[in-house]
């Protein structure tokens, strides 16, 4: 155990070196940006490390192995060469303008190519080709890359636990993304939301799992987490998951670089992560070929899509979330299950397109399951959410609804945990009645607005109010963040 957390602690004082460096890069001002730029560099090396793998399996078994790579841009050949002694050789190690010339005009350009000539959209060549044509360097000092590869150099991606380590290293990135406002909220859905989502989902090898809507993959990467440690995996059902199990689509460039990382670190090779607006196709040409057995999202609400987009649905309307929920609608197979977050405000708005998008989806699936999230569950979100559990191919009957009440407020240094959703799924299981949980029978449903309101009838929503103590904890982590910016600014005095 010591071993790994020497692991841990090297690694996390690696990510934090690259922080430092990015901070003072006058092209990195966020944390999407920090995020960004770590993620190619850690691509290009993990891919280094997977070469090194497969050369030395094919070298065991008899085979000569056929590199990705020319070697001219292989990791070794331009942003490590090694001298006799296995340390860095500053002779042959690009650095300064040299180094940002290499990678602007030459490598870049190189890799992107990759995806005009790869077999197939599911390759790593094909990935490598899609990120190096959406992604840009942004550390513009080429002594700063320097420093940032010396770093990235040094972690590795050979083990399971290095992968393991890294991967929650990751994780954290893409949180504190999300946690910095802006547009960072739609990269990070609370990992212990996703945990109990894919209980409740309970998905099974030889599935097929869908987002349409991925983001950073953490519904994917949960799945995978929760597949992999199944006692009775075996090595054709790792394959299985490997290749033919988990699918998902980004629209935005920054997200499906880092969805494609992420899934990497979870275990997954070459990610079936395709880069589309999900939304421009048209529900008329989805197949049975097209659908899946499991749909997991968290689709961006509050978005307006143009009218030409509005045209793929039966149910026209701008809000990007409604648009969302028809597609993984149509998409699931017969029998398919499915857990969406939408806005608690999808039960009850009174506008067409709402009441019809309700109509549909009580008919055609069953809403077996509402979970309503407090304020404050998606941090910097500002809107109340609630989670959907349906199965599609027999109408709604009745709805199991669970109010989740931490017994806090919910905030940045308070967020949402495992335990808080614990008693959700144990309850779940049988659907029972609780002072938190009860069920509505939809034949008492309004047929003319299917109103499907959050309503307890055992008291209403409890009213949370923190702790004196709640309150000076976050005065004492705000104080913190405050003295550590305060830090960065005098090193750069």
């Amino acid at each position: 155990m010591g071993a790994r957390e020497d692991l841990g602690r090297m690694f996390q004082q690696a990510f934090k070196n690259i922080d430092d460096v990015l901070w003072k890069e006058a092209g990195c001002t966020t944390e999407l940006d920090y995020t960004e730029q770590t993620s190619w560099l850690l691509f290009l090396k993990y891919l280094d490390d997977l070469e090194g793998d497969r050369a030395t399996e094919a070298e065991l078994e008899g085979r000569v192995y056929d590199y990705i790579l020319e070697e001219q841009y292989e990791w070794d050949s331009w942003a490590a060469p090694k001298g006799p002694d296995g340390t860095l050789d500053h002779q042959r190690a690009l650095t300064g303008d040299d180094l940002v010339d290499f990678v602007e005009r030459k490598l870049f350009p190189y890799l992107h190519g990759f995806k005009r000539r790869a077999s197939g959209p599911n390759t790593i060549e094909y990935k490598i080709g899609e990120i190096f044509g959406e992604i840009k360097n942004k550390v513009r000092s080429g002594y700063n890359l320097r420093e940032v590869i010396d770093q990235i150099d040094g972690l590795r991606f050979r083990s399971q636990v290095e992968k393991h380590e890294l991967s929650a290293l990751y994780e954290e990135k893409i949180k504190r993304m999300g946690n910095a406002g802006r547009n960072g909220g739609e990269y990070y859905t609370p990992r212990p939301l996703i945990r109990a989502m894919v209980q409740v989902v309970a998905p099974k090898v030889g599935e097929r799992i869908y987002d349409g809507a991925c983001g950073s993959a953490g519904f994917l990467c949960e799945a995978y987490d929760y597949l992999a440690a199944r006692p009775e995996i075996s090595t054709t059902d790792l394959k299985t998951l490997q290749e033919r199990t988990f699918y998902g689509k980004e629209k935005k460039s920054l997200a499906y670089v880092i969805a494609i990382m992420n899934m990497i670190l979870h275990g997954i090779e070459a990610p079936n992560i395709a880069h589309t607006n999900t939304l421009a196709e048209n529900l008329a040409d989805v197949q049975d070929r097209d659908r899946f057995d499991v749909v997991l999202a968290n689709p961006p609400f509050g978005g307006k899509e143009r009218k030409e987009v509005q045209q793929n649905f039966p149910i026209r309307t701008g809000e990007t979330a409604f648009l969302f929920l028809q597609h993984f609608i149509k998409t699931l197979k017969a029998g398919g299950r499915g857990g969406v977050v939408i806005k608690n405000t999808f039960l009850s708005n009174s506008d067409n397109a709402s009441v019809s998008l309700r109509k549909l989806l009580l008919e055609s699936c069953n809403l077996h399951t509402v979970l309503d999230c407090p304020g404050g569950t998606f941090q910097g979100a500002g809107v109340k959410t609630v989670v959907l559990f349906f199965e599609k191919g027999a109408p709604t009957r009745q709805v199991w609804y669970y109010q989740l009440d931490p017994g806090r407020t919910l905030g940045k240094t308070n967020p949402l945990n495992d335990g808080d959703l614990a008693e959700f799924v144990a309850l779940q299981k049988t659907r029972a009645d609780s002072p938190k949980s009860w069920t509505l029978d939809v034949s008492g449903v309004d047929a003319a607005t299917c109103d499907l309101s959050v309503k307890n009838p055992n008291g209403g929503e409890a009213v949370t109010h923190r702790s004196p103590q709640a309150i000076m904890d976050e005065i004492a982590a705000l104080d913190a963040e405050s003295a550590e910016v305060l830090e960065k600014i005098r090193a750069l005095l």
